[in-house]
């Protein structure tokens, strides 16, 4: 399973509150891309539906859906979603990170 704990509390409740508008979508998809100054980013965007090679997580009510080549990268991550008085933003504890760049953006396994 690529995301092992999923998720925490907060993103749980952030990605709720995303969907309550959005009655057409059935969850989030997280993936990866090469880009960045790193080589990878993370993706996450609406779904209307779960991809025939995408891994399914469901934790209280929330649907989490992994793009098939991003689950060998999220092993083990966990999603979090954090506020602080300059920005929120949904980070991914990766424990496979090797180094990311100097502004956060992109990292490399």
């Amino acid at each position: 399973m690529a995301l092992d704990k999923v998720k925490t509390p907060s993103a749980v409740n952030k990605i709720k509150q995303l969907l309550k508008d959005k009655p057409e979508h059935v969850g989030v998809k997280v993936g990866v891309r090469t880009r960045g100054c790193n080589g990878l980013s993370y993706t996450l965007e609406y779904t209307k539906t779960k991809g025939d090679s995408d891994e399914e997580v469901i934790q209280d009510g929330v649907r989490v859906f992994i793009e098939k080549k991003a689950q060998l990268t999220l092993l083990g991550t966990e999603m979090d979603y954090v506020e602080d008085k300059l920005s929120s933003e949904f980070v991914f504890n990766n424990p496979n990170i090797k180094g990311t760049c100097g502004c956060g953006e992109s990292f490399n396994i």
